[in-house]
Parts: structure tokens; sequence; C-alpha cells
């Protein structure tokens, strides 16, 4: 196991200040979100990455209630846009309108305009509007008309969709899902956490009304603004990171090819294994693995990124960059059983 640390000056302070904005930040969430602590980190983590992320839930486990409540603690500029089949690119992005009084085209930019992005059943919208919020994410720039618009700084998409849901819905390309840093599966709230979102239904005196009870009308603080985001995204850059951890990470993506696609599938499928693997992630993999490694060692108090925090990091990472063959769908497999048999396979550096 790999301990990296050194006597840097001010690894240290900062990764403090950093540790307590991000427990000011959960306790400010927890005030409307009950549990689910695994999505409130990988919130933060693709906010101070500045990437994109992907939730998949069944409706009613907090999905939109944790974007909006996290928009509220930023201060940023929140937009909901509900992905809907008859969904135009121009619904999204903006378009031209006449202005009479000057005789020239107009700008109306769109929702898409905003700094946090809700992008509501976002596979419910078809292949244009997919191609134009891809640009979106990608360049951070819309083109309406002749001309290219750049979105405000910082700009982050949150998308869920539903995974037991597939009438009117249209599959996410695969370079789509590519740019979506991480992709969260929101799993069910445990007995416990259940009993409490169902004592804040319960009125708390004969004037309590729906109102004050509703956890969505429950007033939070601005605590991550722009100064609070800019040291947690300093702290992150300070995390260090050894040759052998990046050695690691590169093997661990390289070991999601398949035989025959240039990755190490070849060297450790003799198991055949392999042969439910159709395609494996690309080097954007490798970045986004490295990144938010350090964003993880960050959220654990350390300045260095040990092997745990890569495997912590790889469900997230790679669940959305891996295309599986019809023999892993007829073997009952799904992503997560094949990254964790990958991890189990790549030696610890």
């Amino acid at each position: 196991m790999i301990d990296d640390r050194d006597n840097r000056p001010g690894g240290e302070a900062a990764s403090g200040e950093a540790a307590s904005i991000l427990n000011v930040c959960r306790a400010e969430l927890a005030k409307r979100v009950v549990g689910q602590g695994e999505m409130i980190d990988g919130l933060l983590t693709a906010l101070i990455a500045g990437g994109h992320i992907l939730l998949e839930g069944v409706p009613g486990l907090a999905k939109t209630l944790a974007v909006k409540s996290l928009a509220e603690i930023t201060g940023l500029l929140f937009k909901r846009i509900q992905f809907t089949p008859d969904l135009l690119p121009a619904d999204l992005t903006g378009t031209l309108i006449w202005d009479q009084s000057t005789g020239k085209f107009a700008v109306r930019r769109g929702p898409v305009f905003a700094n946090v992005i809700l992008a509501d059943e976002i596979n419910r919208a078809p292949a244009k509007a997919q191609s134009a919020l891809l640009e979106a994410m990608e360049e951070r720039q819309v083109t309406i008309g002749q001309h290219s618009y750049i979105l405000p700084e910082p700009f982050f998409v949150l998308a869920t969709q539903n995974p037991i849901e597939h009438e009117g819905t249209y599959a996410l390309p695969e370079a789509q899902l590519d740019r979506f840093l991480l992709k969260l599966k929101i799993a069910y709230p445990s007995p416990q956490e259940e009993i409490a979102i169902l004592e804040r239904e319960v009125p708390k005196g004969p004037q309590s009304t729906r109102e004050d009870r509703s956890p969505g009308r429950q007033p939070l603080e601005t605590v991550l603004g722009i100064p609070a985001l800019g040291v947690l995204r300093q702290a992150a850059f300070q995390v260090r990171i050894d040759q052998r951890i990046m050695a690691y990470i590169v093997s661990l993506v390289g070991a999601s090819r398949p035989a025959g696609s240039g990755g190490e599938g070849r060297a450790s499928g003799k198991d055949g294994f392999y042969r439910y693997i159709a395609f494996g992630a690309s080097p954007r993999a490798s970045i986004a693995l490295c990144r938010c490694s350090r964003i993880h060692a960050l959220f654990q108090g350390r300045d260095f990124v040990s092997p745990e925090d890569v495997k912590a990091a790889a469900l997230p990472v790679l669940r959305h960059r891996l295309m599986l063959s019809y023999e892993a769908e007829a073997d009952g497999l799904d992503t997560d059983a094949v990254i964790s048999r990958i991890l189990s396979l790549v030696p610890l550096p």
C-alpha cells in the first residue's frame, strides 16, 4: 500500500479548511435530504471536479430535491428542464426572434444559460435535443443561428433517468454518456431513514401547516459560494498522486478493454471473463478516475491518493463507460459486477 505523504507546507491546512467546508455543506443539505450520503458526496465531487453527473433511480428518491438543494447552497443560477419526446433543440438553447423595433433578429436565450442545469428524465428526449445538450456539456457553449455563445461559469449538468421505465425513452448515445463524469445509482433509504422522512410529515404543533413540514420549504444558507468552491478546487488540486497510482489507474481502465481493442483484456482474460465486455473505457475515463480519486482523498482528509481512493471512485466513473455483451445480459451480470471483477484482477501497486 502506497503512503505518499510528505511535509510540504500548506497541504494539511488546505485539507483542513476543505474538510470544514464539506462538513458544513453536508449538514446544510441534511436539512432537506435524509440519508443518501453517497449521492450527496457524488454531487459535491462532480461540482468540485467541474464535471457532469447522471443520476439513475426510481421516482421518489429525492434526486430532484438534492439537486435543487445543492444549487441553493451554492447560490448559483438553477434551471430545471423537463425532457419530453417533443423537446426541440431551441427549447434548450434558445432561438432567434424578430425584433420589430430594430428590424433585426435578436437572440432569446434558453434555460441552458444557467450554472446548474437539472435535465430531468433525460432519456425521454430525441437525438436532436440530445445533440444540443452534448455541445453544451462538452464545449460549454451553444450555437444559435450562425453564432456560438459561451455558457456561464461554472456550468454543471445533472441528469436523471428512470431505470425501470422504457416506453417512450431513447437510449443515450455512448458519446454523450462518456461526457458524464459520474453515474450514480440511487438506492432506497434504510428503514430508519424512511422513518425520519415520515417524521418530517408529522405536525409539530396545532399551528403547523404542510408547507412548514415540507423539506423543500426548509431554508438553506449559501455555504458553498464561489469563494468556498474555489477553496475546495484548490485543495483538490494540491492532493498529490504518485506515478504508481497513475499506472494503477491506467491498468484498471486498460483492463476494461477486451481482446483485440488494444487493452489489457488479452492478458487478464484467461478465465473467459472478457467475453462479457463488448467495448471498454477510453482515456477520458482515466482522466476522470484520476480526478475523482484526488477528490475522494480530499473527502477522507488526506493530501495524497491511495489505491483505496481509486477503487472507491471506480464504480461511478466506469459503470456508464462500459458496453457489455449479450452474454453478460444472458448470465445476469451488470456493469457493477464486471467492474468489481476487474478490480479483483488488477494487482494493487
